[in-house]
């Protein structure tokens, strides 16, 4: 049976057709497609206060959790005042993934977090972020197109398993990064050149869980993604309450 992975949607103002500066939720197709690809059948999460309020009932109904790019964190999620680059934020987005990614971890649920989805992890976990990087430039040189570097991964890590590799090309789009880790997280992961942490990880988890800084649904055949959906995949107690349905 494919897995059903949960993506976290955008909250976002647009403009089409006739319309002007409605919110909405919205998602690259990337992500879905690299999800369909790797086996999964993708499911869209759009931001709510019930969610937020109550993680379980939207979790109760996925097998993987993927938690996606997108607009700079509030900086009063993790206790900093705001830097003046720091824009676009979006709180009830980030109090709705914040509290399905603390419920996901608790309950061992295969987690992948993309971009932002890799600082809600850090936040969630009570760490904070850098809010500019002083070589931001080499993550989004222009804004709306991908940067291209590479990372070095741990070798023996989760990241570096899923990805087949310990020195990959990436492509980026992002100013911020980690700052302190969370609790339990470990770093395995740095741009080249440069220090900047590019994945984390931990390694005691009950589950599947890894945060990159990288889009990694922006590559035409995605490793990473495939093994986050293979975790899904034999995710076992979302397997045992399907089979149990079945029988019933």
């Amino acid at each position: 049976m494919r897995p059903v992975v949960g993506i976290t949607a955008a909250f976002e103002s647009a403009r089409w057709a006739v319309w002007r500066d409605i919110d909405v939720n919205i998602s690259q197709r990337t992500y879905s497609d690299r999800v369909d690809e790797a086996g999964g059948v993708p499911l869209l999460l759009p931001a709510s206060a019930s969610g937020a309020a109550d993680p379980g009932t939207i979790l109760d109904r996925i097998d993987g959790l993927l938690l996606s790019g997108g607009a700079d964190l509030d900086p009063a999620s993790y206790g900093a005042p705001a830097d003046p680059r720091t824009t676009n934020t979006r709180r009830a987005r980030d109090d709705f993934e914040i509290a399905l990614c603390r419920a996901a971890l608790e309950r061992g649920l295969p987690l992948l977090g993309v971009c932002r989805g890799f600082q809600v992890l850090n936040v969630a976990r009570g760490g904070d972020l850098v809010q500019h990087l002083d070589d931001a430039e080499m993550h989004v040189h222009t804004p709306g197109v991908f940067s291209d570097h590479r990372v070095r991964l741990e070798p023996g890590s989760l990241a570096a398993t899923a990805s087949g590799e310990t020195d990959l090309p990436v492509r980026s789009h992002h100013h911020q990064g980690i700052g302190r880790l969370g609790d339990g997280l470990v770093a395995t992961g740095w741009a080249e050149p440069g220090a900047v942490v590019e994945s984390i990880e931990i390694p005691d988890a009950p589950g599947w869980v890894l945060g990159i800084l990288w889009h990694t649904e922006e590559e035409a055949s995605s490793r990473v993604m495939a093994a986050f959906c293979a975790a899904a995949r034999e995710w076992t107690p979302r397997t045992a309450s399907r089979t149990k349905e079945v029988s019933v």
